[in-house]
């Protein structure tokens, strides 16, 4: 078994932080030390990005086959450390090894996506002008700064990086404190592979200074960030003046800060996803033994803490007992609670501490007016497990069907109508996604089209996919991944006016 690599990574080395500071980190499973992480600063902020500024000229004119290749080949090394992945993150996070490869795809799945792409980037022409030959030309932005969320690491980590080494663009990734053992051990393969030195750097450590002094640094253009939800300790100087009106959740907060810091700095580009309260709707046509299980599995993934779970269940009234009670079993059916190294395993502790005390007092407020269907409580005396959790009887102005839990917590709902559905569905600050379940094919194209939110999905709550685009309407986030489009976040657009008007005498053309 191999040591865990806890150093930063700049310039194609791993080092200390120039403070020679460290954080500990503790297993949400066990409670125990799993690592002691170098501490980045912004001191260590500005040598990545000199590093990446250094390196991106070349990177730029590496040819797009070679950037596809190098792409893949780390692709490639990545699938042969799934277990010592799904080790390190089952230490630091938590996620069972028994549900581990689908987090491991998200990385190389990203990966290959983005090596498929880079043979893509083109501009458009144009001979309209007479005399001219007009075009477009790409361009990267040159180095591009990634703040990644906590939950899903490993996953944003090839949504992050692919795309923008795929444009040309070097980077700065900024892992979450809560999870930053993952991308190293994706640095280390980077290194063994050849991919040159300040193309990818990564800074582990706290919202502030260390994300702070990236959404804000005058030498990145372009700063991408996802925001798991109690994120909110980025910089607490940009949010502690929030009304609690406006505080919602840490994912917009945090989003807030970070869009506000790229604006007052040097005008940034910003690609933000901040999380969701998505909801489902299940109609007394659909198959509702299909619409429980998708609905369980949706709250079941990464225990909750994902920010696509449907934690908003809305069953038409003529089902609502029936679908309610299938619910329930399929969710509880779906976990065995344990450590993340056993087999057996299949849910996972909250990720930490902080998490899991935010997610019991969700709990504790709702049981105060809510009618709770099954779980409630903590799971074991040591770790941070909750009880899959479902509320009836809960008002749309609750603080627990308004804000983003993250955790195993849902609430179900009932209609009668399908403009009801529809306008309770929407009534939320947030818009990454939304389900419904119906065999009637009109109604499905009707509430879809209703439905604001940037992913919706049809007798089925399980329809990511890296050749779609992903991202949210309304509070959750700015800009769309992944896809067709996964480039276009990482480039900007030059027009180039090219008069070929020939010098020829009588003025004619060449």
């Amino acid at each position: 078994m191999s040591a865990i690599e806890s150093r930063l990574f700049i310039n194609g080395k791993f080092c200390e932080a120039k403070s020679g500071k460290k954080f500990k980190l503790f297993s949400p499973a066990t409670e125990e030390l799993v690592a002691e992480v170098a501490e980045a600063d912004a001191d260590d902020v500005d040598a990545a990005v000199e590093a990446a500024l250094a390196a991106q000229p070349a990177w730029a004119a590496t040819a797009a086959s070679e950037k596809s290749r190098l792409l893949n080949k780390l692709a490639d090394a990545a699938e042969t450390q799934v277990a010592e992945f799904a080790r390190i993150e089952g230490l630091s996070m938590g996620i069972p090894s028994s549900v581990f490869a689908g987090y491991l795809h998200g990385l190389t799945g990203a990966l290959r996506l983005a090596a498929a792409l880079t043979l893509t980037k083109q501009g458009v022409s144009s001979t309209n002008k007479p005399g001219f030959v007009n075009f477009t030309l790409r361009c990267p932005y040159v180095v591009v700064g990634a703040i990644l969320p906590w939950n899903v690491p490993l996953t944003m980590f090839g949504f992050k990086v692919g795309p923008a080494l795929a444009a040309g663009n070097t980077i700065v990734v900024k892992t979450s404190e809560k999870t930053p053992l993952t991308a190293l051990l994706v640095c280390k393969l980077a290194q063994e592979i050849g991919i040159p030195p300040g193309v990818i750097n990564v800074v582990s450590g706290f919202g502030r200074p260390c994300g702070e002094a990236i959404a804000s640094h005058m030498k990145i253009r372009k700063v991408t960030q996802i925001a798991s939800c109690s994120d909110s300790r980025l910089f607490p100087s940009l949010t502690s003046h929030l009304s609690y009106s406006y505080r919602f959740t840490g994912s917009l907060r945090t989003g807030r800060a970070i869009s506000k810091a790229a604006i007052d700095s040097n005008l940034k580009a910003v690609t933000l996803e901040l999380g969701g309260k998505s909801p489902v709707i299940v109609f007394d046509d659909a198959d509702i033994v299909k619409a429980a299980k998708a609905s369980a599995f949706s709250m079941f993934r990464n225990s909750g803490q994902i920010c696509g779970a449907h934690s908003r269940v809305y069953v038409q009234k003529t089902i609502a007992d029936k679908f309610t009670d299938l619910y329930v079993k399929e969710w509880n059916d779906l976990v065995v609670h344990g450590l993340p190294s056993d087999p057996a395993t299949t849910q996972g502790p909250m990720a930490d501490s902080i998490q899991f005390k935010s997610v019991m007092n969700f709990i504790e407020e709702a049981k105060m007016t809510a009618t709770v269907k099954t779980g409630g409580h903590r799971v074991g005396e040591k770790g941070f497990y909750v009880a899959p959790t479902v509320f009836t009887n809960v008002k749309d102005t609750d603080r627990i069907n308004r804000e983003e839990v993250f955790g195993p917590v849902a609430v179900v709902h009932t209609f009668e109508t399908e403009e009801e559905a529809v306008t309770r569905a929407n009534d939320t600050e947030y818009g990454l996604w939304a389900s419904v379940f119906t065999n009637d094919l009109n109604k499905a194209f009707r509430i879809v089209t209703g439905l604001e939110a940037g992913s919706c999905s049809v007798n089925s709550l399980n329809g990511v996919a890296f050749d779609m685009p992903f991202g949210g309407f309304k509070g959750s986030g700015l800009g769309r991944e992944m896809g067709p489009g996964a480039l276009e976040p990482f480039l900007e657009t030059k027009s180039v006016f090219f008069d070929v008007a020939s010098a020829l005498p009588g003025g004619g053309y060449a």
